[in-house]
């Protein structure tokens, strides 16, 4: 039976490969919630009569559109717009838009696919997508921006509706670009619906504690990892990558609660700090003056800066990957294990190739992956659409007590679900079997559609 299950998925998966075609992120994406069904398929058998999987790997919707746009100097550019809504069985579509170089359908389509999941953890009604663009925001004036975001909304407010489609912020997508790309939603519909995006500024429909939330739950859950150990983050060294708003709110809370972060990053270098990073500086070059982390250290010379360094190398207790998909390796994990890491908590999606988390798996560390950990991001997007929905607005206490319940409540959701097929301590399983085994009821639930 086992090795007709496994023949089974596995030939799934060939078909997603074949159907989608030099996708990898998405490939990888796939197989890892692939590989955690088996037991799935044996107690609930309806999911292959209803070819649950087969079609829950099929996005019901992808848009491509072009997005031209005049830079300062009058020169026409053209970019590339994607909206992947994937799946839509327990709520309006619900994802992030990202605007990176990097960006094509096969990452949008991984990001979304990976958005049901974790969506679907948060116990909130909000189906999975994503959405994005190939347009780097680096080195662009306010007033490109501007173009460029009425340009992409311009396509994409058709598919959008708090009933439907509700995008939020991510890579390259912060408060600026939100605000630029509502503006445009609202003149061109007419209408102030401001649950139709997510991470808005808090004087115009925004949440507090939105700003904080991935970084924040990220921390939490580690938190609910050490709790089951009779461990706690007290007195932790740790190492965070990456130095955008994942990783500024992750090591706020790491500070909060008591740890020390003595690393973080950007895409040129890393910065190693011994007394603990700096967290004010780190917001001051980031968030305000928008510079590079190398530039910490004028400000500390006791702070060491390496371009180009793996902050993987800079021994810790607790890693929290907080950058990019893929940004720790086989090696890296192998490096983390040999220094002393005892936990990760995935910051950023899928920032761990499929043979580092084999590393931290078998190695039995507390490793917390990016559609569990990092989901309080999308929670709390939620939250801001429910304050839209009924006109109200909650202080910061309330809201973040709320977030912290969210992610108590997705560990022990996915701790008891892996006791229960037989991984104990595996979040990777009880993640994937948790939110899976949600969206197929709703998919058998309401038909073939």
């Amino acid at each position: 039976m086992a090795v007709v299950l496994e023949e089974k998925i596995e030939s799934i998966y060939q078909q997603v490969k074949a159907r989608n075609p030099g996708e990898n992120e998405f490939h990888q994406a796939v197989k890892e919630v692939l590989e955690s069904l088996g037991p799935v398929l044996v107690k609930y058998p309806e999911f292959s009569h209803h070819k649950i999987i087969e079609r829950i790997c099929e996005p019901e919707r992808q848009i491509i559109f072009r997005v031209p746009w005049q830079d300062d100097k009058g020169a026409v550019h053209i970019n590339r717009g994607f909206r992947v809504e994937f799946n839509s069985a327990i709520g309006p579509y619900k994802g992030g838009l990202r605007f990176h170089p990097s960006v094509y359908l096969g990452i949008i389509k991984f990001l979304g696919f990976e958005q049901l999941f974790k969506n679907a953890l948060t116990g909130m009604p909000i189906g999975g997508g994503k959405g994005g663009s190939d347009f780097d925001p680096k080195g662009k004036s306010d007033n490109e921006i501007m173009r460029f975001c009425q340009s992409f909304m311009t396509e994409l407010y058709r598919h959008l509706g708090e009933y439907t489609d509700v995008p939020a912020g991510d890579i390259g997508v912060g408060g600026r670009e939100l605000g630029f790309l509502f503006g445009q939603y609202k003149r061109i519909t007419n209408r102030y619906e401001s649950a139709v995006l997510t991470g808005k500024g808090i004087g115009w429909g925004g949440s507090l504690v939105r700003t904080e939330a991935t970084g924040y739950g990220a921390v939490y859950f580690v938190r609910e990892m050490l709790k089951v150990r009779k461990d706690s983050l007290e007195g932790k060294t740790c190492v965070v990558s990456g130095s955008g708003n994942v990783a500024i709110y992750t090591i706020e809370k790491l500070n909060q609660l008591g740890a020390k972060v003595v690393a973080c990053s950007d895409s040129n270098g890393i910065i190693v700090h011994e007394k603990g990073i700096d967290l004010d500086l780190v917001k001051k070059l980031k968030e305000v003056e928008r510079r590079r982390i190398a530039d910490y250290a004028t400000y500390h010379k006791d702070a060491k800066y390496i371009a180009g360094g793996n902050i993987w190398e800079v021994p810790c207790q607790v890693a929290m990957p907080s950058a990019t998909q893929n940004e720790i390796n086989g090696k890296d994990a192998k490096t983390l294990v040999k220094n002393g890491c005892i936990a990760v908590g995935e910051g950023a999606n899928m920032p761990t190739t499929p043979d580092g988390v084999k590393v931290f798996l078998d190695a039995k560390i507390a490793y917390g992956p990016g559609k569990a950990a990092n989901a309080g991001g999308v929670a709390t997007s939620a939250l801001e659409m429910q304050q839209n929905a009924s006109r109200d607005s909650w202080n910061f206490e309330f809201t973040e007590k709320k977030l912290d319940e969210i992610m108590t409540n997705i560990h022990t959701a996915t701790y008891e679900t892996a006791e229960e097929f037989g991984a104990s301590g595996n979040y990777v399983i009880g993640a994937n079997i948790t939110s899976f085994i949600k969206v197929a009821n709703a998919m058998v639930a309401l038909g073939l559609i």
